[in-house]
């Protein structure tokens, strides 16, 4: 995995619970100014999948442990899977959102 530069990172939202999750339309953070997307149209931990994805910077690996930057997941996170990130995977083409999810994002890494 060194060899990489990132990896994604699937974990589960294990802190979630049952009376939580959201199936229908919602605002995303509750905010009037946004329009109801459903749930899949989000990145919210309310799913009820309870699946995470995010990508990391792969900073090093010693033994079975990979030390990671950008990993937005709590302390003892269980994770399911890691997958080193390949440019072929990577969307072919113009990325296209809607406006509102520019500002859900803006200060999300601060």
């Amino acid at each position: 995995m060194e060899t990489f530069s990132h990896a994604e990172i699937i974990y589960q939202f294990h802190l979630v619970t049952d009376n939580e999750i959201v199936t229908g339309a919602r605002r995303p953070r509750e905010n009037p100014l946004w329009p109801r997307v459903g749930i899949f149209a989000q990145r919210a931990r309310l799913r009820p999948n309870r699946l995470g994805l995010t990508v990391v910077r792969i900073l090093r690996r010693d033994g079975r442990s990979l030390f990671v930057e950008g990993l937005d997941a709590v302390e003892d996170t269980p994770v399911l899977d890691i997958k080193p990130v390949m440019q072929e995977f990577l969307p072919r083409g113009r990325l296209r959102q809607p406006e509102w999810s520019h500002e859900v994002m803006k200060d999300y890494w601060k």
